[in-house]
């Protein structure tokens, strides 16, 4: 779920925003793990199962979704998606540098930025969670718990491809319409099916999307 405006946003303020990283830094020596995740409730999603990976990014190391695999098929399971889909958007998303403290930092400056590794925002995680098995669990945990990540873009995919009509008038497929859901909101994708034209943006989101499919493909086949 990308921040409005292109990827260039990101690059076009490197230095500024490892400025404010620092800055951050010197004032947050450490960062607390990310804490453990509590039984679910009562819930219609599946039970919340342990990662064969470690869900916290170790500060400063570099990111890449192939690392995530068995989390993306997993979850994507779970919500009965394609798990293809939730890795391209993965790669989709990893544009930006997925640093929990500079991602922190760069929501200070930008309160209305996403977080975690899938770019959600906190109204599209909110809205998700009240819906499925982790309705406990905060936004603010996003950058430090890559798997509650992975988790909430799930099931978000799997409730936008659930407001899909039985049938569309638009030429998009039952995965690219979700996808621009995730990027552009579920009116939007709404709007989509039924034959309305995506603006720029969203057209160059799918455009990624179908850039980063044979990636995302090879990659769960590791």
């Amino acid at each position: 779920m990308s921040d409005s405006g292109p990827r260039w946003r990101w690059l076009a303020v490197p230095l500024a925003a490892l400025a404010v990283w620092g800055l951050a830094r010197c004032g947050h020596p450490s960062t607390p793990d990310a804490p453990p995740r509590p039984a679910s409730g009562a819930s219609s999603s599946p039970p919340h199962s342990a990662s064969s990976s470690p869900s916290a990014p170790e500060r400063g190391a570099p990111y890449d979704p192939a690392d995530f695999a068995t989390q993306v098929r997993t979850h994507s399971r779970q919500a009965g998606i394609n798990p293809t889909l939730l890795m391209a958007i993965l790669y989709n998303e990893s544009y930006k540098p997925h640093d929990p403290e500079l991602e922190r930092a760069w929501q200070r400056g930008k309160p209305e930025a996403s977080f975690g590794i899938a770019n959600m925002h906190r109204a599209a995680f909110d809205e998700t969670k009240r819906a499925h098995g982790f309705a406990d669990r905060r936004w603010e945990e996003l950058p430090d718990d890559r798997d509650l990540a992975i988790e909430a873009a799930a099931w978000h995919l799997h409730d936008l491809a659930a407001q899909l009509p039985a049938r569309w008038a638009g030429p998009y497929s039952r995965d690219e319409l979700p996808a621009l859901g995730y990027n552009a909101g579920a009116g939007n994708m709404s709007a989509f099916a039924r034959g309305v034209k995506p603006g720029s943006q969203a057209r160059t989101y799918l455009d990624r999307l179908h850039a980063n499919w044979a990636r995302a493909a090879a990659a769960l086949r590791t």
